[in-house]
């Protein structure tokens, strides 16, 4: 999905030129007279970026949830880390968020999980725009309240955009682009972008997070006034389906479910939503993680190691039926994940080191030890997602796309498919290690007494590979790794932090190469593009872009993904992007698994068919079953 932004409007009359009664963060309040312009346009129930809208204004409820699903008992559920805060705000930024605390908020809109990026109104019941996606106005429901009972108003809509872009790196990059903000009558408002043609950004909007301005601009339980820059462990109000209902602070969060929520039987929540609790325990280990599942403590568990997977599962519970080993299809998103070099460190500042530094990673002797044979090659930016993998040669619109951009990309974009090298055998290792030796030298690197040097200075290579202590999984990689590097004469070293400290030094850009990082990718690319790969973002703390990518031609075919005018046009722009990246070397690709792997106790009911892009729907359409639950009772 995308990012924000609009305004010209069917008046025709230019963004400087309006006038403007005030401004919020720097965005402009605008006047009356443009809002009139909105009045003419047709209202809607949903969006689709590209294609039809598979429900209809007056649907009763999505087709993959169960409407006669029982309301109650409790699932427990594993978070990683700890937190130190509850603020939506400022997470991200000055402290841990409490994984649970998006539960609590509502949005003016929600996504199907049976569609590709779709949305049906929520908080908004109705939305508006015109053809050229330069706006777009938002109604909200008069029932849609917050915990305490009181409204959910416009003036809390503009309130959470303001303080989401200036507190909040992320927001601030993804809704850079909303210029003009304003309530319209009592229950509308109206986002004006800074340009049209940007069709994602009606529903970028749509996601926004909405928090109670009077909740923030009033006083805690010991008179002293909310702030909302600041970290807190006070419980929020919110207005969605669950509240939190008790804590202890960096150990465990539970959620309880609003029986009053205004929204319960509204039909994007039927069948949904149907925990009485939701129980969160934190580990700062994934070993204690298992063997707590193990022994009941927990009731889910998504797996993301395939030594675990293979290994970890085995004991009498899963041979009595009591706990269940599932996986389920990932349809709903790609890939990347990678080793990643950081760009604003001169020695990664040459393709020919990242590429020498791929040359060296043996990614089939380490699926063979120590990933028991499950992964496959990540060869694309969206792996996953055939439609938008560059493959082969450039074709049709790909062609076209990449001509306008021919002079300042490598040359064999247009020549030569893109392919990882591949070992598993000491012919072929070998192979990669003395061509990884001889980019090393054009690229002004020797070896010098079995160190590789700077021919120029003299000056040793020396990586470090930045991991976290809280999954063993990362060390295992990097350890796998350093004598790769080693080999070519490369000193170094691993290093692993805890999960504040790994977060401390991603936003100062301060590592030499991370050991894992991952970018999730929407079959409908987007705004996002430029939070992951845009030369803006590359300096922006919080960004995404943790490689530090700055290149004029992946900042063009990022601009055309996003304005693409059709899905064929989305495909070609994607697809012309992946290429160039890929042939820039900026990471060293790692594995992907198709599927989602998970572990419960078998408590709880499911709909007979999940819904394709919700991989397991867990725990958000399950509910929970009482015999299940008195059958494992009574085995124990």
């Amino acid at each position: 999905m995308a990012i924000t932004r609009r305004d010209l409007l069917l008046t025709g009359t230019a963004v400087a030129a309006l006038p403007a009664l005030g401004s919020v963060a720097g965005i402009p309040i605008i006047g009356a007279a443009q809002a009139q312009s909105a009045s003419e346009l047709p209202w809607r129930h949903a969006l689709s970026l590209f294609g039809d809208i598979k429900y209809p204004a007056d649907f009763k409820r999505f087709d993959y949830v169960n409407p006669d699903a029982p309301k109650g008992g409790v699932v427990r559920q594993i978070a990683v880390g700890t937190f130190d805060n509850f603020n939506y705000v400022v997470s991200g930024v000055k402290g841990a968020l409490a994984a649970p605390v998006p539960l609590i908020y509502d949005t003016l809109t929600t996504s199907s999980l049976d569609e590709v990026s779709t949305e049906y109104g929520l908080l908004a019941e109705a939305l508006s725009h015109p053809k050229d996606f330069s706006f777009v106005v938002y109604r909200l429901r008069s029932e849609a309240k917050w915990h305490d009972g009181k409204p959910v108003t416009p003036d809390d809509v503009i309130f959470s955009l303001d303080v989401l872009k200036k507190n909040h790196p992320f927001y601030s990059a993804y809704y850079r682009h909303v210029v003009g903000v304003e309530k319209i009558g009592d229950s509308a408002i109206k986002f004006t972008f800074d340009s049209p043609g940007n069709r994602e950004l009606p529903q970028i909007v749509g996601q926004l997070v909405v928090l109670p301005k009077h909740w923030w601009e009033g006083t805690d339980a010991q008179g002293r006034k909310r702030d909302v820059t600041a970290t807190t462990l006070e419980i929020p109000l919110g207005s969605g389906p669950y509240r939190i209902k008790d804590f202890v602070a960096g150990r465990s969060v539970v959620l309880e479910r609003a029986k009053d929520y205004w929204a319960r039987d509204l039909n994007v929540n039927v069948g949904r939503n149907n925990f009485d609790e939701l129980h969160y325990d934190y580990f700062r280990d994934v070993t204690v993680a298992i063997e707590a599942f193990k022994a009941d403590q927990v009731d889910w568990r998504t797996e993301n190691s395939a030594k675990n997977w293979a290994t970890a599962y085995d004991f009498p519970a899963v041979s009595e039926k009591r706990v269940i080993l599932e996986e389920f299809p990932n349809r709903s998103s790609g890939v990347m994940q990678a080793f990643v070099p950081n760009l604003r460190r001169a020695k990664f500042s040459d393709p020919r080191v990242r590429r020498a530094l791929n040359c060296a990673f043996d990614f089939e002797e380490m699926n063979k030890q120590i990933f028991f044979g499950q992964y496959k090659r990540i060869n694309s930016y969206f792996d996953g997602i055939d439609e938008l993998m560059a493959t082969g040669l450039p074709q049709g619109k790909e062609l076209e796309t990449l001509e306008a951009v021919r002079s300042e990309v490598p040359p064999e974009v247009f020549t030569t498919p893109y392919t990882n090298p591949v070992g598993g055998s000491a012919e072929a290792v070998r192979e990669n290690l003395r061509e990884a030796l001889r980019l090393m030298k054009e690229a002004g690197f020797e070896v010098r007494d079995r160190k590789l040097v700077s021919i120029a200075s003299g000056e040793p290579l020396t990586i470090e590979l930045l991991s976290r202590t809280d999954d063993p999984a990362f060390e295992r990689v990097a350890l796998f790794y350093k004598p790769s590097l080693e080999r070519i004469g490369i000193s170094v070293s691993v290093r692993n932090v805890d999960s504040i400290q790994y977060e401390n030094r991603l936003r100062n850009w301060d590592y030499d190469v991370l050991t894992i990082a991952s970018w999730s990718e929407s079959p409908s690319p987007g705004n996002e593009q430029r939070e992951f790969w845009g030369s803006k973002a590359a300096d922006t703390v919080g960004s995404r872009n943790m490689a530090g990518i700055k290149n004029p031609a992946v900042d063009k075919l990022i601009e055309r993904v996003i304005f693409a005018k059709d899905r064929g046009d989305l495909v070609a722009a994607t697809k012309a992007l992946d290429r160039v990246l890929l042939w820039n070397h900026y990471v060293v690709p790692q594995w992907n698994y198709p599927k989602v792997r998970t572990a419960r106790w078998d408590r709880y009911g499911r709909p007979a068919e999940l819904p394709r892009y919700g991989a397991s729907g867990f725990p958000f359409i399950w509910w929970y079953d009482a015999d299940k639950a008195a059958r494992i009772a009574k085995k124990s």
